[in-house]
């Protein structure tokens, strides 16, 4: 019964393994063809959107940018999500550790996404 328990584990941990790859693949991907469209975007328009010197730089100015189709707003979008896929993978990690009942690392990986969190405040600031 113990074997059978230890073995459901490693294939649960397996999946999970599998499941934050695909995230990080489907992030950078997503991330890659979001910086591809802002980037065809300026050289069809031969401009960032933005005057001179000047891009968004919070979320609020990049959505309205995004919106209005300005490429320098798609790029920030696209570099934006390229930043939050390894935080999600840091999620999808406290759930599996959770799952595992594994409290040390659930502890540990939390620490680390306060850290993150902290970090995205203080430079939004």
């Amino acid at each position: 019964m113990a074997q059978k328990t230890k073995e459901q584990s490693k294939e649960a941990m397996a999946s999970v393994e599998i499941l934050i790859g695909r995230i990080l693949q489907g992030g950078v991907f997503i991330s890659a063809a979001i910086l591809a469209l802002g980037l065809l975007l300026f050289l069809i328009n031969q401009s960032g959107g933005y005057p001179a010197g000047q891009h968004p730089q919070t979320i609020l100015t990049i959505l309205s940018g995004v919106v209005a189709f300005k490429p320098f707003a798609i790029m920030m979008l696209g570099l934006f999500c390229l930043i939050l896929t390894p935080v999600l993978r840091v999620v999808v990690s406290i759930y599996a550790f959770a799952k595992e009942h594994d409290t040390q690392y659930v502890v540990i990986t939390t620490i680390v996404l306060i850290i993150l969190v902290i970090s995205f405040v203080i430079g939004y600031f």
